[in-house]
């Protein structure tokens, strides 16, 4: 078996990983419906709250809300229609260009994707949610150090908590860029920090056996696959791949297997299966 591949695939399947997760990307919608950011850019400024909204934002909000929902359920095109009644109710609300750029980056429409990001930032330069997807979108157009650039401010926001998520996004996006060791690094002092996080522990694990230091990547895979909430048929695949560089052919078979159990749809229960029939 050869060692992971370090192209762009495995990080952008990463990606569908973090938000089986409920960790991360692709970039969501964070938890900014009822969030408080600052009333402008002006350092100390009071925080803005919900007694601060007008009745159009009100209305507008809920739109929002409802769009949110289609959105994460898939339903773009119905997602879309509920923002744009958001937006003409309140063209203000940066959380819905936020949106706005969510949708049309999954649509591939890149352009008004990027427009939408920038005006959310602009109507909110303390957001970091705001920030860090427009940091993840910036990445996947392979936009890498303007990306990092709004990771780090994202990073930097005081009101801003999802730290694990966006120090993932950094690493993810410094690998994408060939930046290797670097992305090692970043990861395994996110880990460091904050070790209950296994998308972090995945992508460690993976840059580590692409370099054929496979007993260091099994330190981090075997702890994602002994938690029955955090495997899956990535995780699974990686932790099969490690065990194969080890040199332990049974152990790499036994997770072939359950991935095959656990996952019998699975892109990589196919390839395994492939594998098994010419091998």
């Amino acid at each position: 078996m050869k060692s992971p591949r370090g192209d762009r695939r495995w990080f952008r399947a990463s990606a569908a990983l973090c938000c089986a997760l409920a960790l991360c990307s692709p970039p969501t919608i964070q938890a900014v419906l009822a969030g408080t950011v600052p009333m402008s850019g002006a350092v100390g400024a009071e925080l803005r709250t919900a007694s601060d909204q007008s009745e159009a934002e009100r209305r507008a909000r809920v739109r929002l809300e409802l769009a949110s929902a289609y959105f994460s359920q898939g339903q773009l095109t119905t997602a879309l229609d509920e923002l744009k009644q958001a937006l003409s109710t309140y063209p203000e609300l940066a959380d819905g260009w936020n949106l706005r750029g969510l949708i049309y980056a999954s649509l591939r429409q890149f352009e008004t994707a990027q427009h939408s990001f920038e005006r959310a930032v602009a109507l909110a330069p303390h957001d970091g949610a705001i920030l860090h997807n427009q940091g993840w979108f910036l990445c996947q157009r392979e936009r890498y150090t303007q990306a990092q650039a709004a990771l780090g401010q994202a990073l930097q926001q005081a009101l801003y908590t999802d730290h694990a998520k966006t120090r993932l996004a950094q690493g993810v996006c410094l690998a994408m860029a060939g930046q290797e060791e670097q992305a090692i690094g970043l990861l395994s002092q996110a880990f460091e920090r904050d070790p209950s996080q296994p998308a972090l522990a995945v992508n460690l694990a993976h840059l580590l056996a692409r370099q054929g230091r496979f007993e260091q990547a099994a330190v981090y895979i075997r702890r994602v696959n002994e938690q029955a909430a955090w495997l899956n048929a990535q995780s699974l695949w990686l932790g099969a791949q490690v065990e194969h560089g080890l040199g332990d052919r049974r152990a790499a078979d036994d997770l072939l297997q359950r991935m095959r159990r656990q996952f019998p749809n699975a892109p990589q229960s196919w390839a395994a299966q492939r594998r098994a029939i010419h091998d």
